[in-house]
């Protein structure tokens, strides 16, 4: 009997200890298990970290971070919102919905709700159900159904960057605390990540911002037409500051003091409204004229304050800035935004000020090197001119006075004649110097042959018949510009030849004067304002008058008991 109590209980031993070794075996098999999990994790956040710190393109680089997220804890859906200026989402970077679902949701969520809470508090966060959360505000329509959710912040350098959104845990189980300590250590590396991607977008913009300005700088030293270089350098303006658009306002009177409240012009326009181009602009008591007197760059919130005479419908941000040299003020650039947009950082505000400080200082160079080429110019003129006159007229001179005492000895009335025609045609050839020793002082190599056209009018509507002429030019003619030199040689055309063919005189009389404006006075002794005058000439004087922004006046001319003793027509432009 005693054996068997033994061996009954013997064998309850054996029982309890295998019991013991089986649950110590499934124990160390747990371990084991959890410790190959852990380790599978930490290769997992290990080659995640290793994934979004491999590029140095910035938009790549989120993207990396949200799928690497996304598959480090298992997730369906993941996003990064980027915060911008104040408590809003700028940007919203989605893994997990395909592309025809996010068009049917709609606008990407700003900041509203949930999302919104690790914006006021950059603390991670974790649910299991979204909608239990006092911020939740609900989904739009056709959003996936989403229930478990963790939120972790982004920072770099002390600073919110944005916040890493992570829902629906496969297997439907909520994320846990580990899942927490893994994104918070992949958030970690994602801010260094997004930090040298940051670094490296900047360093491109900077090289950008440099080779923009040798661009413009190289234009304006070559002599490239200065509308096409002004062109540039607002485009440049618009593309690299990412604005809707840029506007050049340059001031009318450089020289003016920035207390006169100077006019400006909108010389160049980029982007949506330009046909606004050309519109003046006041500066009084505005953003203009603030920047103009105080020669430093001004941001606004409201495109509105910055008064450019045009409607803005979707006035963002905006972003005045001086080109002004240590002497004077040539204008200001405008860069704008939509509505919406984020303002301008100090980054692009100090980068967009020295682009538009070099590209003052080139249109000054450009300005000083185009005006010692005309200096040059002008010397050589000058050299030329001298010459003439003291070698070529002396000698002529010499020459004429030599057949002109000639011309009593001859014995021949046919050598005579020859002599006296000769010494006729030495004198016009001296005049004709004279005049281009005249247009060569004045420097403008359009008014070189204004006087000869004009004298060359004069002989061919005068030539075969028996009205004299007479020319008086005062003022310098270099001064007028080769459009107006047109309408006044065609001025001088008209009436001259209206006087020649219907006056019924002998003498006609023109003066051109040149001061403030051009002024052509044709006047004969003849009968009057003749009817036949052909009213389609002096239509087309007035529409050049008109059009030149002068006048045309055509009247009789009385002596003192009233009796008309000719016409005489008169018409003036002023000089730009």
């Amino acid at each position: 009997m005693a054996d068997h109590s033994r061996t009954g209980s013997y064998r309850v031993r054996e029982t309890l200890s295998q019991l013991r070794l089986r649950e110590l075996l499934t124990e160390v098999k747990d371990r084991v298990e959890q410790i190959i999990d852990a380790r599978d994790r930490i290769d997992g956040l290990v080659e995640a970290m290793l994934t979004v710190t491999a590029g140095l393109d910035l938009d790549d680089t989120l993207r990396t971070i949200v799928g690497a997220a996304t598959e480090l804890v298992d997730a369906r859906y993941g996003a990064l919102g980027v915060r911008g200026h104040g408590e809003r989402l700028t940007n919203f970077i989605v893994h997990g919905i395909d592309e025809r679902t996010r068009t049917r949701i709609g606008a990407l969520p700003e900041g509203h709700g949930v999302l919104g809470v690790l914006l006021r508090q950059p603390v991670s966060l974790r649910l299991e159900d979204l909608a239990g959360h006092p911020a939740s505000v609900g989904f739009p329509r056709h959003h996936p159904p989403m229930h478990s959710f963790l939120g972790v912040p982004v920072t770099i350098r002390g600073e919110t960057f944005g916040n890493l959104y992570l829902t629906e845990k496969f297997g439907g189980h909520p994320f846990t605390e580990d899942d927490e300590v893994l994104v918070r250590a992949l958030a970690a590396a994602a801010g260094i990540a997004v930090d040298n991607a940051r670094l490296y977008e900047s360093a491109r913009t900077r090289q950008a911002w440099i080779e923009a300005t040798r661009d413009i700088a190289t234009d304006f030293l070559a002599g490239t037409e200065p509308g096409r270089v002004l062109a540039r350098i607002v485009s440049h303006a618009r593309e690299l500051t990412g604005s809707d658009r840029a506007v050049l306002a340059v001031v009318a009177d450089p020289e003016a003091p920035p207390e006169e409240d100077p006019e400006v012009v909108v010389a160049q326009w980029s982007g949506p409204g330009a046909e606004h181009a050309g519109r003046t602009a006041r500066t009084a008591g505005t953003v203009l004229g603030a920047v103009l007197t105080d020669r430093t760059p001004v941001r606004c919130d409201d495109a509105r304050r910055i008064d450019l005479g045009v409607p803005h419908g979707d006035a963002g941000p905006a972003l005045a800035l001086p080109l002004h040299t240590t002497d004077s003020t040539l204008g200001v650039l405008i860069t704008l935004r939509t509505a919406g947009s984020a303002p301008y950082s100090d980054e692009v505000t100090d980068l967009i000020a020295a682009f538009a400080d070099q590209a003052a200082l080139a249109m000054r160079l450009a300005v000083a090197q185009r005006r010692m080429r005309e200096l040059d110019i002008l010397t050589d003129r000058d050299r030329i001119a001298r010459d003439m006159h003291d070698h070529v007229i002396g000698r002529l001179f010499a020459i004429g006075l030599s057949l002109q005492g000639t011309v009593p000895r001859a014995q021949e009335v046919v050598v005579r004649q020859r002599l006296s025609d000769a010494v006729g045609e030495l004198q016009e050839v001296v005049a004709e110097i004279r005049t281009s020793i005249f247009d060569l002082h004045g420097g403008a190599e359009h008014s070189t042959r204004l006087r000869r056209r004009l004298e060359r009018a004069v002989r061919q509507l005068t030539a075969a018949t028996a009205v004299r002429a007479e020319l008086h030019v005062s003022g310098p003619l270099s001064v007028v510009e080769p459009g107006l030199a047109e309408h006044a040689e065609a001025v001088v055309r008209e009436a001259l030849g209206n006087a020649v063919r219907h006056s019924g005189g002998d003498r006609v009389t023109i003066d051109i004067g040149v001061a403030d404006d051009l002024t052509v006075v044709v006047a004969d002794n003849g009968r009057g304002i003749a009817e036949q005058i052909v009213p389609s000439g002096l239509t087309d004087l007035a529409r050049r008058a008109e059009k030149s922004g002068g006048h045309l006046a055509v009247y009789p001319c009385r002596d003192a008991d009233g009796v008309v003793t000719g016409t005489k027509l008169r018409w003036s432009a002023p000089l730009h």
